[in-house]
This record gives structure tokens, C-alpha cells and sequence, in this order.
């Protein structure tokens, strides 16, 4: 399975946001599907965008609550400099 998250460019993040982001979003999604191991890539693009490839429904609707937890909990995580 390959996640791939895409934050609009016109959403301002922290610098370090997107690496802190994706580091605690593989942490967090390899706990349930070992598999996705390196295969997690959160970057900028036009939209803000979920897409989970090799998967069926089940599974794109838990990661998708898995990235809502995530950035739900940032200010657990996310440490500014």
C-alpha cells in the first residue's frame, strides 16, 4: 500500500511542518499496516488531497481517520524551533 497526502500550497505550515507531519503520519499508519513501511509521502501541491494505492475502501477510510488524528493531535507532536 502507498499514501500519498497533498497539502495545498496556499495552506501556511510551519517550516519542518510537512517532514514532522510525515514522520509521525508513518509512525502512526505502519503501527496498523506494517507493510506501508517507507511507502508514506506528504507534500505541497494545488489541493489538499488523501490517496491510498493498493488498498480497498476499508482501509483508505481508516488511514483517512488515522490523518484526521493526526493532525488533530499536532500540537502533541509538532515542536517549533
Amino acid at each position: 500500500m502507498r499514501v500519498e497526502v497533498t497539502v495545498a500550497k496556499t495552506t501556511q505550515l510551519p517550516q519542518g511542518a510537512l517532514e514532522a507531519l510525515t514522520s509521525e503520519l508513518e509512525k502512526r499508519i505502519n503501527h496498523h499496516y506494517p507493510e506501508t513501511q517507507n511507502h508514506v509521502s506528504v507534500r505541497y501541491a494545488s489541493a489538499n488531497n488523501l490517496t491510498v494505492m493498493g488498498s480497498g475502501k476499508e482501509e483508505k477510510d481508516r488511514i483517512s481517520e488515522i490523518l484526521q488524528e493526526t493532525w488533530e493531535s499536532a500540537d502533541d507532536w509538532f515542536i517549533t524551533g
